[in-house]
């Protein structure tokens, strides 16, 4: 169910004279025309559609602290909006609030190749870093199959992760400083080029937070040189479970590969009548498994790899011959999630994680899932880490359907629970969860969650609505600011 704040009518009575404040703020990027509105009234959670009442689409950051501070002093809502590829509703807009577009944003400001970092606005796309660097033999290491549109922005709010997260990590593991424009419009840093002085690590807090303390207007990012070798092979199996199973086995052997991807059956043949990468089609699944390292080091584990799949009952083992081999094969993993539209027009793209060694009992039950729910289910993840992704089709035109789904989909991640994981890996909460943050959390969990919110946002102006089942006034949690009634970021550095 979609579940927003309701609209402040005070705010939407004087629009018209927020939108003209708002353009001597932003003065060529104030849209606020119904029909032009309509291509910001959501994301990739396309189940939901609302129409800002403005969007604004700054161009740097002095902007934006204009911005905030002009709706801090108003008391109007801001969501923030990097590409608008957010699979949890993380960037719905609100009928009373602004939407604030970090779009134009894309410089690449600074490659520093001695301190390996990259220094980039918020609006400068996740495939663009590794353009940027590559020439230099080097390349930025998350990559959301979505990279080619996600923003560096929505990848900080997310804390998104990719394919190669589970050898090079996610983004707070490649994230090391941001410049943070608070709802008051004050700029702060958090991290840097060089490690920090320690004390409270504010920027692993913002990592992740959905937008709700602050809005990115710049992040330096980690980029690592390229490896000598990259191997990869395609294993296949004639069952979920020997598949699973596998990767419990590579993991516990001491391998840790660049990529470790899984995809059943029913995604095998989707994706081949989309692309054509060459899966082997009489698999119930298959598993793409990524080494890199020196030339000795990939030979090895990709040799100990074939041995395992092959001792847990692979039918095939086919290590890519070639670069255009291996890009075939990755270009179908990349593009699942788009091949689904040849099934039904609607689809929700699940996101949970679990113990690695729990893979096939809950492949198995989310199949029982999908015969309860009368919905095709494809699956496709990150099987190295756990973190699943099923895709439940559907066609929301259908009465019940999309009801269906949204079960069905709060099922998988109820069991992901059960079985010792987590309700989200890389895409948030958002508006797609947060009736399920109980699973998880304690009433006095999520209160203490809320003090930090408060600690950064007292009024609730950023992205409200989101994450959080229910929320409390911050008088009700007691503030969390410092005793001497200053911010509580008084000593951090600013701009």
């Amino acid at each position: 169910m979609l579940d927003l704040p309701a609209p402040d009518m005070a705010v939407l009575a004087r629009r018209g004279a927020i939108v003209r404040a708002l353009r001597t703020i932003v003065p060529d990027g104030v849209i606020s025309d119904e029909a032009t509105l309509t291509a910001y009234d959501g994301d990739a959670l396309t189940a939901y559609r609302q129409r800002p009442m403005v969007c604004v689409l700054p161009q740097t950051t002095e902007q934006v602290s204009a911005l905030l501070a002009y709706a801090a002093a108003e008391n109007i809502r801001v969501v923030p909006r990097g590409a608008g590829t957010s699979l949890s509703g993380g960037s719905l807009p609100l009928a009373d609030g602004i939407l604030l577009g970090l779009s134009r944003m894309t410089k690449v400001l600074e490659v520093d190749y001695e301190n390996r970092c990259a220094v980039v606005q918020p609006g400068v796309t996740n495939a663009s870093v590794t353009r940027a660097v590559q020439a230099a033999g080097f390349y930025y290491a998350p990559d959301p199959s979505s990279q080619i549109a996600c923003s560096i922005g929505g990848n900080v709010a997310e804390n998104s992760g990719g394919i190669h997260c589970l050898k090079y990590g996610l983004t707070t593991q490649n994230l090391m400083g941001v410049e943070l424009v608070l709802i008051n419009g004050e700029r702060i840093r958090l991290g840097g080029k060089h490690a920090g002085d320690g004390g409270l690590d504010l920027l692993s807090v913002v990592c992740g937070s959905e937008g709700l303390l602050g809005v990115v207007t710049e992040a330096t990012l980690r980029i690592l040189p390229k490896a000598q070798a990259t191997r990869t092979l395609l294993i296949a199996y004639d069952s979920v479970r020997k598949a699973g199973e596998t990767v419990a086995a590579i993991i516990a052997a001491g391998i840790i590969p660049a990529a470790l991807e899984f995809m059943d059956r029913p995604c095998i043949a989707t994706v081949e009548a989309f692309c054509a990468p060459g899966y082997p089609p009489d698999a119930e699944a298959i598993l793409i498994a990524e080494v890199d390292g020196m030339d000795s080091e990939a030979e090895d584990e990709a040799r100990r790899i074939g041995k395992i799949a092959k001792a847990n009952g692979a039918t095939s083992v086919r290590e890519c011959a070639s670069d255009e081999e291996r890009a075939r094969a990755w270009s179908g993993r990349k593009a699942a999630f788009g091949a689904m539209g040849r099934l039904t027009p609607d689809m929700l793209c699940m996101d949970g994680t679990i113990p690695r060694k729990a893979l096939a009992d809950v492949l198995e039950r989310i199949a029982e899932f999908a015969i309860k729910y009368r919905l095709g289910c494809c699956n496709v993840f990150h099987a190295g880490d756990g973190n699943l992704h099923p895709l439940i089709v559907f066609d929301c035109m259908k009465e019940g359907e999309l009801e269906r789904a949204e079960a069905f989909g709060a099922d998988i991640l109820k069991l992901c629970v059960e079985m010792g994981g987590v309700l989200t890996g890389e895409h948030g909460v958002g508006v797609e969860k947060k009736a399920l943050m109980g699973e998880m959390f304690s009433d006095t969990d999520l209160a203490q969650q809320e003090r930090l919110k408060c600690a950064f946002d007292s009024a609730y102006l950023l992205n409200p609505g989101k994450v959080f089942p229910s929320l409390h006034a911050c008088v009700e949690l007691g503030h969390m600011h410092v005793r001497d009634g200053r911010m509580p970021f008084a000593n951090l550095p600013r701009m």
